[in-house]
């Protein structure tokens, strides 16, 4: 029988497989069309460069959901695993522009590629920013139509691969409604926003509960089972989400590789950032009103910013909702799933919780 070790060993042995799957996608469909000339294939290449140094956390899951509930055909199911990955890649290329992000994971996105690409042309500023966009908005739809052809080819039976196209449309869906609320958050009083609905939408569903939801799926477990992962996924992406969003504004960029200005400076509305409007005195609101959002904060005031987060008990709080999230995931994965996922999801909440990136 499968142990939670054998589990993690199972995951660990066909992450490889799943970038081996995610490369041949891209080569095969770079060289695909010829007569689109070579800026066609770079933009793939682009996409490509991102799939290295992130936590493999989606296509894991659904690896996970499926041998820890008896799935037992190892290829069947990493195509699954793939699309989840390239899933998420979309998900980011997308994020970033809205963000206006070209950095990721250290390292040039999809937007900063081009941007270097045109480095050394003379081409006026507003035209550089229109590749800049060009790329990054196709780039994105490339992945994102490539985490349904990931699936489509695959050969499972059909109604495995209806489910799973099924749970990408959901996951597309459900992140889109997320970005709109975080998107025209800026609309709506910090003190209001709903910083959590946008967390269960935005990153839950479609980083925990659907590449859950697949390989459960695959394995061919009942709805009661289903409805669990569904609980736990969600507490899972919540807490992950929290944990995130302190990230953002109190990570080493060194360790996260990513600015810990950026969310400030965009106003991000966080449930960290509602926490200390909510709870700041009038000195201190005053503080929070003048910087956050101010596209030129500096690190002096992003210091001040922060005082201010653990001043109020902001930071305390949301680090509290994060572990409690965290903690009612494992309780309902040790009463409620079977051994070893049960093990598995448990040593993840832990990881989580001890995460500095």
């Amino acid at each position: 029988m499968l142990t939670t070790d054998g589990l993690r060993s199972f995951v660990d042995a066909r992450l490889p497989r799943v970038h081996e799957t995610l490369d041949a996608h891209v080569t095969v469909a770079a060289a695909e069309l010829p007569v689109a000339g070579p800026d066609y294939a770079r933009l793939w290449r682009s996409i490509g460069e991102q799939f290295s140094g992130g936590k493999n956390l989606r296509p894991s899951l659904t690896l996970a959901a499926y041998a820890g509930l008896g799935g037992d055909d190892a290829e069947a199911v990493v195509p699954v695993a793939a699309a989840m990955e390239m899933l998420h890649t979309a998900m980011l290329v997308h994020d970033d522009i809205l963000d206006h992000d070209e950095v990721r994971r250290g390292r040039p996105n999809v937007a900063g590629c081009r941007r270097a690409d045109l480095a050394d042309r003379d081409l006026p500023a507003d035209q550089v920013e229109d590749h800049v966009l060009s790329a990054a908005l196709l780039g994105g739809d490339l992945a994102l139509s490539s985490a349904y052809d990931l699936v489509s080819r695959t050969n499972l039976p059909a109604h495995h691969r209806i489910a799973c196209l099924d749970l990408i449309t959901r996951a597309v869906r459900a992140t889109i409604a997320g970005e709109l609320l975080d998107m025209y958050g800026d609309l709506t009083p910090v003190a209001e926003a709903d910083a959590l609905r946008v967390a269960e939408l935005k990153t839950a569903t479609y980083s925990f509960v659907v590449p859950l939801l697949a390989g459960a799926q695959l394995a061919g477990a009942d709805p009661t089972m289903v409805s669990h992962l569904e609980r736990i996924g969600t507490g899972l992406g919540l807490s992950f989400q929290l944990a995130d969003d302190d990230l953002g504004v109190f990570g080493d960029p060194g360790q996260t590789g990513k600015s810990n200005l950026s969310d400030l400076r965009a106003g991000k509305r966080t449930e960290l950032v509602r926490q200390a409007f909510v709870a700041a005195s009038p000195d201190q609101l005053a503080v929070l009103e003048r910087h956050v959002g101010d596209p030129e904060l500096t690190d002096a005031d992003a210091d001040r910013l922060r005082e201010i987060m653990v001043e109020t008990g902001a930071r305390g709080r949301t680090t509290a909702l994060s572990r409690r999230y965290a903690r009612d995931a494992a309780r309902i994965a040790r009463e409620r799933v079977p051994a070893p996922l049960s093990g598995y999801l448990v040593d993840l909440v832990d990881t989580l919780d001890g995460r500095s990136s």
